[in-house]
């Protein structure tokens, strides 16, 4: 019974935190709310509109890509500090799951994941009439909103 003596005292301690933070914290609050002091504080933006009901799907898929990579770092740590025993199937096994993580990222940002902006598909008629596109003109650059346009070719 005294193997859990510590056990239980840290359960008691913890309780007894919990009790005074919950006591001090009625005590030390203001007493005097008002609309500003009551009211939501995001980014400093006073929200206009009504929340939407439900979470877009994207959001989930940025979670789900959060996650990958988490489970793709847990995976990588333990690799690290046994490559030198593996030896070459080690390398073959990792290179194989980091490969099999990579095109499943590859896969969510072709579908959209990380595009947060309404949806716009083209049928595939529309783009053959279209004898105006270029690469130049249809390709998205990441990372340019806001900057100066150049037009030149990187060698």
């Amino acid at each position: 019974m005294g193997q859990y003596l510590p056990i239980v005292a840290m359960i008691v301690l913890a309780g007894l935190f919990a009790a005074l933070s919950f006591v001090a914290s009625s005590l030390l609050q203001p007493r005097r709310p008002n609309p500003i002091k009551v009211s939501p504080y995001e980014c400093g933006i006073v929200d206009q509109t009504e929340p939407p009901e439900r979470f877009p799907v994207r959001f989930f898929l940025i979670a789900m890509i959060f996650i990958v990579f988490d489970i793709e770092i847990i995976f990588f740590y333990p690799f690290t500090m046994v490559v030198d025993q593996l030896g070459g199937y080690g390398l073959a096994a990792i290179g194989i799951f980091a490969v099999a993580v990579f095109e499943s990222f590859l896969y969510l940002v072709r579908n959209g994941a990380l595009e947060w902006g309404p949806v716009v598909r083209a049928r595939r008629t529309q783009l053959r009439s279209q004898v105006d596109r270029t690469s130049a003109s249809t390709i998205r650059r990441v990372g340019s909103e806001g900057r100066p346009v150049s037009t030149e070719v990187a060698a």
